[in-house]
């Protein structure tokens, strides 16, 4: 596959992502409005539950003033630049969309924290009143599913050191 095509899916990818992303944030806020409304049950441990987050991976570096909301934008519009830089530069399809992943999920938690001063956090996963997660939403899954395949990969399908030609090798010994 060549690289323009590689670099095509990435960016779909991403583009995918985020129109997912903010379709259902603009489905949360407009036409089920549940700002204003009580959460909707979908399942016994999964609810749909709008939330305001003013800061970002669990609740870190909340920006409370407009100062250091604009701070957080220009902090995660840098990260996701980098992604972008690094999406460029990939050569192997697992990475690539894992990036994409990556950069459509900031692209649009920043949209929201750029538009909205705050990002719309729905996803309400619970065991009873147990949260393994603070709500989220669909941008912050894929970030976290990217930055997984990311690790897993490195971790795990590491390239294999040239192996020396068994004739060549034999040649040498003797």
């Amino acid at each position: 596959m060549t690289l323009a095509r590689l670099r095509t899916i990435g960016l779909a990818i991403a583009a995918s992502v985020f129109a997912l992303d903010q379709g259902i944030k603009f489905w949360i806020t407009k036409v089920a409005q549940l700002q204003f409304n009580p959460p909707i049950e979908l399942a016994p441990i999964f609810r749909m539950t709008f939330t305001e987050n003013h800061g970002v991976s669990l609740g870190f570096l909340r920006a409370s003033t407009d100062e250091t909301r604009l701070a957080l934008i220009a902090l995660t519009a840098a990260i996701a630049l980098l992604v972008l830089v690094w999406l460029w530069r990939e050569r192997k399809l697992g990475e690539i969309a894992a990036l994409g992943l990556v950069l459509g999920g900031a692209l649009g938690n920043i949209r929201d924290r750029a538009m909205l001063g705050y990002v719309v956090d729905w996803a309400d996963l619970h065991f009873g009143e147990w949260r393994p997660f603070l709500i989220f939403n669909l941008a912050d899954a894929a970030i976290t599913i990217g930055v997984l395949i990311i690790l897993a990969r490195s971790l795990l399908m590491r390239e294999k050191p040239a192996q020396p030609n068994d004739a060549a090798h034999a040649a040498t010994e003797t």
